[in-house]
């Protein structure tokens, strides 16, 4: 049987390396991606290797916008990596929520009017809330939350409503759907001129006198290099059990403060680090770390150490 998958957020930083994966790992000769775009002529100027392959294809569209949508088309397969990690802070609260849950409910009735059998979510280990300090790592049978009347976590309170969605048209319309809850990560692609805590250590260390740490340097974190992530998710849509959550990211943990000395001693080795505020030994430390047992059953395992995931970042910005 032909798989026909339906990709969005193709061109961000999720669907660039999936769409990179597609390509390099030789997947079924059988398997065409259709990848919805707002502007893919835009893309295909950065990216004419990709437009190069009769498997992948493009259609502008904007989940947003229901009429845009390829409803007179069929697909077997539905991946929704659409949410903008980059412009998404630079939305009110209000507005984020309603791209993503609004963006998810269309895509889901497309799957669903399509013909599509199986759906993968892209949702986020922010669905969890603050990891409590005696947890070490956050499995997906945990059941925090983040505070329900904050508007700063609109972004996880409507992946949490996505994921909702998701067990919603499963169960009325027999939809598999399978979860991807994503952590932090790393890669080419990263922009270094965000609120990316590695990707703006890597452009100090490329580009500025030291590199600065605007916080106390405590929170733990783990970062994941894209290819891995896109192995991962590449796996879960084709493999991941229906109805199920995985975590997505890297079981290696590492501060905020050590993260900036190796990007240092990685990149720029005579460059200062600067950690702007002093750790209060009486704050709680801020952690996000996942558990990736459940995920590790498909044998995945993080392939690319954090050293060469930073050096590749570097390398592609010089």
């Amino acid at each position: 049987m032909t798989n026909r998958i339906l990709l969005t957020g193709g061109t961000g930083f999720f669907g660039r390396a999936l769409l990179r994966h597609f390509l390099a790992s030789g997947m079924a000769a059988d398997t065409t991606v259709c990848v919805l775009s707002r502007v893919p002529q835009r893309f295909q100027a950065a990216h004419p290797e990709l437009f190069a392959c009769d498997r992948i294809s493009f259609i502008r569209a904007d989940i947003e916008n229901r009429q845009s949508l390829p409803w007179d088309q069929e697909f077997t397969h539905v991946l929704h990596a659409a949410t903008d990690s980059t412009v998404g802070p630079r939305l009110t609260p209000l507005k984020r929520f309603n791209q993503i849950v609004v963006g998810t409910t269309n895509l889901l009735d497309l799957a669903v009017a399509t013909g599509a059998e199986r759906f993968l979510l892209t949702s986020s280990g922010g669905i969890y809330g603050s990891q409590p300090p005696d947890l070490a790592a956050i499995s997906e049978d945990w059941l925090g939350s983040p505070p329900i009347h904050d508007s700063s976590t609109s972004y996880s309170q409507a992946k949490r409503a996505a994921e909702h969605l998701c067990a919603l048209y499963r169960e009325t319309h027999g939809l598999q759907t399978v979860i991807a809850r994503c952590f932090a990560f790393v890669g080419e692609d990263l922009p270094l001129d965000a609120h990316f805590a590695i990707g703006n250590f890597i452009r100090d260390a490329l580009l500025a006198e030291s590199i600065t740490v605007a916080g106390d340097g405590t929170p733990l974190r783990t970062y994941l290099d894209q290819r891995d992530l896109a192995h991962w998710l590449w796996t879960l849509l084709l493999q991941g059990q229906d109805g199920e959550a995985y975590n997505v990211g890297s079981d290696r943990v590492i501060s905020i403060a050590e993260l900036a000395h190796l990007v240092r001693d990685l990149i720029a080795p005579r460059k200062a680090v600067h950690i702007l505020h002093k750790a209060d030994s009486g704050s709680i430390r801020s952690r996000y770390i996942p558990s990736i047992e459940k995920i590790q059953d498909f044998g995945l395992h993080v392939q690319i150490s954090l050293e060469q995931a930073i050096v590749s970042v570097a390398d592609a910005s010089r």
